[in-house]
C-alpha cells in the first residue's frame, strides 16, 4: 500500500545518518551522495522512504558487491529509470543500480547513477526546482494524495500516472535551470 505522510522534519537528519553509512561503504567510488525525492523537499508530504542518490564515475560491479556485503538489498530487476518524454532514449543514459535497506531497517532507496547522465541530473534538478517553487511542490503532493486515494494498492497505476505528471514539471524545471544558471548544491 502506498501512503503519503505529512512532511517529517526528521527526514533530513535521517538522511545524514544514511549518508555517513553509504559514504563509508562506497568510499572513493562515490563522487557525491545526495538526499533526493520528496522527503528532501521541506514541507512536502511524501512516502516515508528516504531516497538517496549516489553519483559515481561508472557503474561497476564493485559497487554492487560492497552494498550487498553491507546488507543492502540489490534489486536486479530495476536497472534504469523512467524515460521522460522528449529525452534521448539511449538506455545507457538511464541506467542505474538500485538498492533497498538492509532487513529490519527504516525504508531507504539508494539510486546509484553515473555522473553527467540525464538520470543523475533529473532528481537533483527536480528537488531544487520544488524547493524553489512551493506551489509546484504543494501541487505534487495533491496529485500524489489523489493517486493514493484511487491507486494505493496498485503501484503500476500510481507510477503510470505520476511519471507523466512529473515530466510536465521536468520541462518547467529545465527552463528554470537554464534561466537561473542552476547548479546542484
Amino acid at each position: 500500500m502506498i501512503e503519503i505522510c505529512e512532511y517529517n522534519p526528521a527526514w533530513p537528519r535521517e538522511f545524514e545518518g544514511i549518508l555517513t553509512e553509504v559514504k563509508d561503504i562506497l568510499d572513493e567510488l562515490a563522487l557525491r551522495i545526495d538526499h533526493i525525492g520528496s522527503t528532501s523537499v521541506p514541507g512536502l508530504g511524501a512516502k516515508d522512504i528516504i531516497d538517496i542518490q549516489v553519483t559515481v564515475r561508472e557503474l561497476v560491479p564493485e559497487i554492487v558487491a560492497r552494498m550487498i556485503a553491507a546488507g543492502f538489498q540489490h534489486r536486479e530487476d530495476i536497472t534504469g529509470d523512467h524515460l521522460p518524454c522528449g529525452e534521448d532514449p539511449d538506455p545507457r543514459l538511464w541506467e542505474k543500480y538500485y538498492f533497498m535497506q538492509p532487513p529490519g531497517r527504516r525504508l531507504i532507496h539508494v539510486h546509484v547513477r553515473k555522473q553527467g547522465s540525464p538520470n543523475q541530473r533529473y532528481p537533483l534538478l527536480f528537488r531544487d526546482y520544488l524547493r524553489a517553487h512551493p506551489h509546484s511542490a504543494a501541487t505534487v503532493e495533491r496529485i500524489k494524495r489523489a493517486l493514493t486515494r484511487y491507486h494505493a494498492d496498485d503501484v503500476d497505476a500510481y507510477y503510470d500516472i505520476k511519471d507523466p505528471v512529473y515530466d510536465l514539471i521536468w520541462d518547467a524545471a529545465q527552463e528554470w535551470a537554464e534561466n537561473t544558471n542552476w547548479q546542484p548544491e
